[in-house]
């Protein structure tokens, strides 16, 4: 028996790896995420299969309905929306499961943060304008931020910002990042990527509070820098027709010769 910790990616159901279609077709029992996992995720599902719905239980809840099946032998799919490896209260449970002697494995899943980038169709990366992006978040209610990481220590990097679970405090996000970036900086939110319902909004730090209508909240994710433009930035040095490089050797001395078939 094993628990199948799957990402179950950002929303669309197509956007999940055949791994963890194929481990969640292989199991009896399936706990999800109901508010965030999308029913055509659930058609994977076998026959006969248990469906948990994870949203209204406690953490010794869900790892009761784990213990169970894993005194039945049954293998289970836990699902979490998006990656596995942030904001997915995964790690509370894995502790709990080592504790027990329960074992586990974790498939990755399609990040939200790539999911809007793809339905924004821009490269969040560009040569001279960012080369990082932080994935963050503000403070709530069952969360707190460490002191060390605030809104300014990671605008003054100048890195692009994917900031999560945020929706609901954009005017203190415009205060505190409008000094680094500017007030015309490119801002994206964009809410339930990849769903069939998927908004898109796009705006600057100065018109962004005023261009997100209330309806808009929760699962929004508001992306902050200049690569949203996706303008001024410079040529990557990767395809440039004098670099010499290990699969396409240039010049009489390159640097990796006879490596270019």
């Amino acid at each position: 028996m094993t628990v199948h910790f799957i990402g179950a990616g950002p929303g669309a159901a197509d956007l999940l790896t055949l791994r963890g279609r194929d481990l969640i077709a292989a199991s009896a029992v399936c706990l999800y995420a109901g508010s965030l996992i999308p029913e055509g995720v659930l058609s994977h599902c076998p026959a006969g299969c248990r469906l948990v719905n994870t949203a209204p239980m406690s953490l010794d809840e869900i790892i009761a309905e784990i213990s169970a099946a894993h005194a039945a032998g049954q293998d289970v799919a836990r699902l979490h929306s998006g990656d596995l490896s942030i904001w997915s209260a995964m790690g509370e449970q894995l502790r709990r499961l080592r504790d027990l002697g329960i074992p586990y494995d974790l498939t990755p899943g399609v990040p939200s943060f790539a999911a809007a980038a793809a339905a924004l169709g821009v490269e969040l990366t560009l040569p001279g304008l960012a080369q990082s992006v932080v994935l963050t978040r503000t403070e709530g209610r069952a969360t707190q931020m460490p002191e060390r990481e605030t809104l300014a220590a990671f605008g003054a990097t100048g890195a692009t910002l994917a900031l999560h679970l945020s929706i609901h405090l954009i005017e203190k996000l415009v205060a505190e990042l409008a000094p680094f970036y500017g007030a015309d900086c490119p801002v994206a939110v964009v809410w339930r990527a990849s769903w069939p319902d998927q908004r898109i909004i796009r705006a600057t730090l100065a018109t962004l509070a005023a261009s997100v209508p209330a309806e808009v909240e929760r699962t929004a994710l508001i992306l902050v820098g200049p690569s949203l433009a996706q303008e001024g930035f410079e040529e990557s040095r990767l395809y440039a027709g004098d670099y010499d490089r290990r699969y396409r050797p240039v010049g009489t001395h390159p640097r990796f010769p006879g490596t270019g078939s």
